[in-house]
C-alpha cells in the first residue's frame, strides 16, 4: 500500500516541508563561491541534501558536517550514457565522503527507449550495489518526459528488482521534447508501480508552493527543487 501521511502537507511546519526538499545546484555555470552560498541556505532551512555535481565535494562539505543537511552527488549527469565501470566508479568515488548520505546516478534513457531492458537492469543494479557497499542510498533518474507510460512502469520494477532506494523523474537538462517534470499523472504512476517497495522522488518543474504541497501529499518521499525555487515552495516568496 502507499505510503498514508499523517497530515496534510499545508498543515507541516517549515522544518518538516524542508526536509522534502533535495535543494539542487547544478548548473555548469555557477561559480564555487555561489554553490557555497547557496549550500550555507540549504543548511540554514534544513533541506534534506545539498543536490551537487560531485567536483565540489570537497568545498562543500565543510558547510553541511555536523548537520542535518547531507550532500547528494549527482553522477553521470546529465545524460546517463557512460559505461557500467564508469558510473560504478564515480558513485564509489563519490561514496568516500562523509557528509555523502544518498547518490543520484542518471539511467540510460536511450537503452530504454530501445527496449534493452537487461542492459538497463544490469547497469542500475551495479550502481545500487556499489553504493549500497559504500553504506550510501541511491536514486535513480529516468527522465521520464523522454519516455511513454509502459516505459515509465517498466522501469520502476527494473529499479526494484535491481535493489535500487529510489526512482526519480527528470535532471531537468532534457531538451527537445515536452518538459512536464514532476507531473502529478506521471507521480501517479510511479507511486502506483513502487507502492511500499521503493522510494519515490519528482523532480523538475517543481516551481510553486501549490503544486510543491501537491506532490507531497500525493505521497512523494523526496522532491528536487532548484535553488530559485525553494523561496518560493517554502512561502518565503511568490
Amino acid at each position: 500500500m502507499m505510503k498514508t501521511l499523517t497530515k496534510k502537507a499545508s498543515e507541516m511546519s517549515l522544518k518538516e516541508l524542508a526536509a522534502y526538499i533535495d535543494n539542487a545546484v547544478l548548473n555548469p555555470d555557477l561559480t564555487e563561491s555561489f554553490i557555497i552560498e547557496q549550500t550555507k541556505k540549504g543548511v540554514q532551512l534544513g533541506c534534506a541534501t545539498r543536490c551537487i555535481n560531485p567536483g565540489y565535494l570537497d568545498v562543500c562539505e565543510p558547510y553541511v558536517k555536523g548537520t542535518e543537511t547531507g550532500l547528494c552527488p549527482v553522477c553521470d549527469f546529465p545524460f546517463g550514457t557512460s559505461s557500467t565501470a564508469s558510473k560504478v566508479a564515480q558513485i564509489e568515488i563519490a561514496s568516500k565522503y562523509e557528509t555523502v548520505k544518498e547518490v543520484d546516478v542518471v539511467a540510460n534513457y536511450g537503452w530504454i527507449k530501445s527496449g534493452k531492458w537487461q542492459e538497463v537492469l544490469e547497469d542500475v543494479r551495479a550502481c545500487a550495489n556499489m553504493a549500497h557497499r559504500c553504506g550510501k542510498e541511491l536514486k535513480v533518474i529516468f527522465e521520464t518526459d523522454a519516455l511513454n507510460e509502459e516505459q515509465i512502469r517498466k522501469m520502476c520494477h527494473v529499479c526494484i528488482e535491481a535493489g535500487v532506494d529510489f526512482v526519480k523523474t527528470s535532471t531537468g537538462y532534457l531538451t527537445g521534447y515536452e518538459i512536464k517534470g514532476a507531473d502529478p499523472k506521471v507521480i501517479q504512476m510511479m507511486l502506483e508501480e513502487c507502492q511500499d517497495k521503493i522510494k519515490v522522488k519528482g523532480s523538475g518543474c517543481v516551481r510553486t508552493r501549490e503544486r510543491f504541497l501537491e506532490l507531497i501529499d500525493m505521497g512523494v518521499d523526496r522532491l528536487g527543487v532548484s535553488y530559485k525555487s525553494v523561496p518560493v515552495v517554502l512561502g518565503f516568496m511568490k
